[in-house]
């Protein structure tokens, strides 16, 4: 259990703020964690996302580097590595605008800052794993509620990777979206083009989703 304060976690009315005055509020709570609170919040992430039942068996898992306060899953890679479990990080497509492709992400793996000032493995000469041959891809959020709803940073890029989860659910890898306790929100509406995801982790609980539907029944775990 953390033992650390949270920033008050923010719960609007959904007519109060726009997405992208949400999106710059929680950013700003994110930011605002100190050090330590972040240590303590990837650490707590490790051990949820370590027991999480979609992600036991999972063996090709693709995560990120954090960025502008995202929380930490590096904690979480150097223990599943010990099991078998082989990473890989997104990489912005040069040719299909708007796109990601996975590259393995191990040690000796040389990173360059994309366009966004963010490091990835070089996709010219990278190697690259198909994104139905992902168990699970575990991605930042900017925000989030107990029905589904997510808010990220506006670009669409999982998205667009992934729109093709809705017609072959079964090729699909588990979406599990991670962020902070004090990301979440009341509400969030749920937008056409926003792929359901299966789950939610956050350094003090789980949610789990029903992708049936665009915002199905959850089921919340932890401290």
């Amino acid at each position: 259990m953390n033992t650390f304060p949270h920033p008050r976690s923010f719960a609007p009315h959904p007519d109060t703020l726009d997405r992208s005055q949400l999106r710059k509020h929680l950013r700003s709570l994110r930011r605002a964690l100190s050090f330590e609170q972040q240590q303590q919040a990837a650490e707590a992430l490790a051990l949820n996302l370590l027991r999480h039942p979609d992600l036991y068996r999972a063996r090709h898992v693709a995560v990120y580097l954090p960025n502008d306060g995202e929380i930490d899953p590096r904690p979480y890679v150097d223990l599943a590595r010990r099991r078998g479990v082989h990473f890989y990080l997104p990489v912005l497509h040069p040719i299909h605008t708007g796109r990601l492709v996975f590259s393995p992400y191990d040690d000796g793996v040389v990173l360059r800052p994309n366009r966004f000032g963010i490091p990835e493995p070089e996709f010219r000469h990278g190697l690259r794993r198909p994104v139905w041959a992902l168990d699970a891809v575990l991605f930042p959020l900017v925000g989030f509620d107990e029905q589904g709803g997510r808010l990220g940073m506006g670009g669409g890029f999982y998205d667009r990777t992934f729109a093709f989860s809705r017609h072959r659910p079964r090729l699909a890898p588990k979406l599990i979206g991670l962020a902070h306790e004090c990301q979440k929100v009341t509400a969030l509406p749920i937008e056409p083009w926003d792929v359901p995801l299966h789950g939610v982790v956050t350094d003090r609980r789980c949610y789990r989703f029903s992708t049936a539907s665009p915002a199905g029944a959850p089921t919340v775990t932890g401290s």
